[in-house]
Formats: structure tokens, C-alpha cells, sequence
């Protein structure tokens, strides 16, 4: 059986193969990280801490919102923000050490601690010797997009780890990158006292979307907080100002030359796979476009494979972890000489959008990717005021659609940007990776009230086949 080393064994992608093959019986595991203090990318600086600062400015934006509360209204402490977070934290990153370390523990497992180098095809570096395992599987995550724009070396700038570390914030800010981690922090520094100036390449934002939940989006955002999206604009150059803040230079939607100020520069403009390090020059691996296959292997190399954030492919927690399964079954498959497994999955995003109060999913088709697909469908879409229960939680602005099969009546899709929206999207994946008739799901009141918005949907749908 093979010796298999995983390279970033500390992240979910990494730690899913890790777990999966330990089991194995005559699998030799060599699980190398370097991570200080260690515990993958979601566990600190991505998905968890971020919803534990969204809460708290998610609190005071629903005192201040509704009306029928009186008194002072309590500012977002930051210090006792970031103090609480950095407990949680922790406490989450102990244990997915402590999982590793276990495994460790093992006969047929080691953990190094250190940084892992290719010297050649398959022979790697580490802890001050070199080794040569049957299979790699690369799981290192990925590290903050930089673009490169004049300037940008000359100004400082605060990525979206620097905000969730954060105990003060300034009065005024820029903000470059408008995708899923500036959806879900803008709304946090403008609830904390900035002022935004936003930079949006598009129409609108939430490009898997369709057009009217960007719009609702942006209507949201400039009617709750102190937030200016520029539209159809695209940023040109940087200068650091004397006193510290930031001068942006852009041209707009008819190609007029703009110029805005502030005390800082947001960066949220996305990530890219962590291989620096790696030495990939010395060996037959090119992480170019398409570099990783549907089986997880690397292209120029079968007995590679790449998982997570590190290929490039779709930064999602739970698609890292699949793709870490998929890899460690594929890598047992191909050592046997049996047939290797595809992954696929639907489409399942959900952005914490609107401090997580009004929060967008994305589950399957959406009206936009059926018809690119040539299907033939019925699409039916719902405002969250047709229902009277999001009105007396006072969060009453948002909607809903689904996309169902006009033949079968199958679910193919739905999106939500509406309060509980993220929870809705688990119902919804089942009902799209099962295939249901829209017409056999049960409609009937139930507790919580709030998937009202659903019964409507399917009611809707369904009266549409007939």
C-alpha cells in the first residue's frame, strides 16, 4: 500500500484526506504543516471568525433598525469583538490540531512540522530530510490577492484579517473588492462608524446571481448604511497622503477620471492558491488554468492531487472538504488500478450578506445559468413582504426564486436574499440533489415560520405546471 504525504494537513481539504486515509489499513501517512499557531484558513482568518464579528454588528444594526425599541443605542465594542473571537478561535484551532496530532499518534502516521519544498517529481523536503512518497497531495490553501496596480506598493492597507483583528477603525474608508468577503465585512466597518466609498466593476454585485438580488443588495446596503457603491467603475492608480490616509484614482461608467479620499484602504480582493513556497519549478507541475483534473490529480502529474483553496478551482469550505474525500478515495482507487471518481457538486454558495441578517444562498440553477444551460423550466420569484412573518421580525426587504423542471416538475434551483436565507439553503440542497417534484413537497404551516417564503415558492410553482 502507498505512502502518501499531505502537504497542508492542518486546513479542511487537508485534514479530510488525512482522516480518510489514516484508517487504511498498510497506508503510510507523512502530514506536513507549518501553520503558527495552525488550524486552516476557515478556522482563522476565514468563515468562523468573520460570523463571529458579523454577529455582533448584526445585534446593533437590529436594535437601531427597529423602531419599536427606545433608548441609547450601544456601540459595537471592537475590543471585546476581537477578545471574544480570538477565544472561540482558539479553542476551534486546538481542536483540529488536537485531530491531527492524534493521527499522529498512530504507527503508520507522522506529522512534521515544518515548511514542505519539491526538489523533483514527488520528492520533497522537509524537517531537514528529504522524501519520496507514492502520492502528494497538496492542500496548502491560499493567501491574499494583491492586484497589481500602480501604487500599490507605495499605500497601506487593511485585508480582511487586519479587519477581523481590528480594535479601532477609521472614520472614512475605500474599498476595493466587492465579491464575497466584501459583501460580508462592509456592512461590519460601516456598523462600527466608516464612512465606505465601495469600487463595483459591475451593474452590480453578486456576479452568480441574478440581476434583481444585486440590485436588492445594493438597495439594502445604501438604504442601512453609511455605504456609496461606485458603479461600472474600475480603479487606475494608488498614492499614500501625507497624513496617512489614501487617494484612488478611477474612471467610470462613461470613462471620466474620478478621484476619492479616505483614512483607509479596504482590500478584499480575493485570494489566490498558497504555492509559493513550494518550489513547484522543480518538478513537471504547471499551475496554470486548468492545471487541476474533475479527480482531483494534477494535470502533469497522475499521482499528484490537489485540493481546496490551492487548485484554484472553488474557495469553499465545504467543496475543500468533498475534494479532500474525493482525493483520498481516488488516491487508493489508482494505486489499486481501478477506475477514479469525478467530483461534482451543486452549486451551493451562501454570502453572509447584511451582517448575516439578510444573507444571500444560492443553491442549483438560477434563472440566468438554466437558460445558458438550454433548459426548459419554470422560474416564480417571492418578495419576503409578501409574507407577513419576515414583517413582524422586522426584516422585511429581500426575496426569493425558484427554477423547476417545466416537464417534471424537479427542483432545480433556488436563491434566497432574505433573513434565514443561509439556513433555508440546507432544505434546498436536498430537495435539488434528490430531485423532488416541486409538486410532492409538503406545503403546510410549520414552526419556524420564516420557510413560509418556500411554501410560497412551491405553491407558485406548482400551479405554474399545471
Amino acid at each position: 500500500m502507498p505512502h502518501v504525504a499531505i502537504i497542508g494537513a492542518y486546513g479542511s481539504a487537508g485534514a479530510a484526506v488525512a482522516g480518510e486515509l489514516a484508517d487504511e489499513p498498510g497506508v503510510e501517512l507523512t502530514l506536513v504543516d507549518d501553520g503558527e499557531p495552525g488550524g486552516g484558513l476557515c478556522i482563522l482568518r476565514g468563515c468562523m471568525p468573520s460570523k463571529e464579528v458579523l454577529s455582533a454588528g448584526a445585534h446593533r444594526f437590529q436594535a437601531r433598525h427597529d423602531h419599536r425599541l427606545v433608548g441609547d443605542l450601544p456601540d459595537v465594542d471592537l475590543e471585546r469583538v476581537v477578545a471574544t473571537k480570538d477565544e472561540h478561535v482558539s479553542s476551534f484551532a486546538e481542536h483540529r490540531r488536537s485531530s491531527i496530532h492524534e493521527l499522529a499518534e498512530r504507527e503508520n502516521v507522522e506529522f512534521v512540522h515544518d515548511t514542505a519544498r519539491f526538489v523533483d517529481d514527488r520528492v520533497i523536503a522537509v524537517g531537514g530530510e528529504t522524501i519520496e512518497p507514492d502520492y502528494v497531495v497538496i492542500a496548502t490553501g491560499s493567501v491574499l490577492n494583491v492586484p497589481e496596480l500602480p501604487g500599490m506598493e507605495d499605500v497601506s492597507f487593511m485585508s480582511s484579517a487586519d479587519v477581523l483583528d481590528a480594535t479601532d477603525l477609521p472614520d472614512s474608508g475605500l474599498v476595493m473588492g466587492f465579491g464575497y468577503i466584501g459583501m460580508e465585512l462592509v456592512p461590519y466597518i460601516a456598523e462600527a462608524g466608516t464612512s465606505l466609498t465601495v469600487v463595483e466593476h459591475d451593474d452590480r454585485p453578486i456576479d452568480e446571481a441574478d440581476a434583481p438580488f444585486g440590485d436588492a443588495a445594493l438597495d439594502i446596503y445604501e438604504d442601512n448604511w453609511d455605504i456609496d457603491v461606485l458603479r461600472n467603475t474600475h480603479e487606475k492608480r494608488l498614492e499614500q497622503m501625507d497624513d496617512g490616509g489614501v487617494r484612488l484614482y478611477v474612471t467610470d461608467e462613461d470613462g471620466d477620471e474620478q478621484v476619492h479620499e479616505a483614512d483607509e484602504l479596504f482590500l478584499f480582493t480575493g485570494r489566490h492558491p498558497n504555492l509559493d513556497s513550494l518550489d513547484l519549478s522543480n518538478t513537471a507541475l504547471d499551475p496554470e488554468a486548468d492545471w487541476v483534473e474533475d479527480t482531483m490529480q494534477a494535470r502533469d502529474d497522475e499521482r499528484v492531487f490537489v485540493v481546496g483553496d490551492a487548485n484554484g478551482r472553488e474557495p469553499i469550505l465545504h467543496v475543500a472538504k468533498e475534494q479532500g474525500f474525493t482525493a483520498a478515495d481516488n488516491v487508493l482507487a489508482h494505486d489499486r488500478g481501478e477506475a477514479l471518481t469525478h467530483y461534482e457538486n451543486v452549486h451551493h454558495h451562501v454570502i453572509f450578506s447584511g451582517l448575516g441578517v439578510y444573507p444571500f444562498a444560492r443553491v442549483g440553477h438560477s434563472k440566468e445559468s438554466a437558460e445558458a444551460a438550454g433548459l426548459d423550466f419554470v422560474h416564480v420569484s417571492r418578495e419576503a413582504s409578501d409574507d407577513g412573518v419576515f414583517k413582524t421580525k422586522d426584516v422585511p426587504e429581500g426575496l426569493a426564486s425558484l427554477v423547476v423542471d417545466a416537464d417534471d416538475g424537479t427542483v432545480l434551483g433556488y436563491q434566497g436574499l432574505h433573513y434565514h436565507a443561509d439556513v433555508m439553503a440546507k432544505t434546498m440542497q436536498l430537495a435539488v440533489e434528490m430531485g423532488l417534484d416541486v409538486r410532492e413537497v409538503p406545503d403546510r404551516s410549520y414552526h419556524p415560520t420564516t420557510p413560509e417564503i418556500l411554501d410560497g415558492l412551491f405553491r407558485e410553482a406548482a400551479d405554474s405546471l399545471e
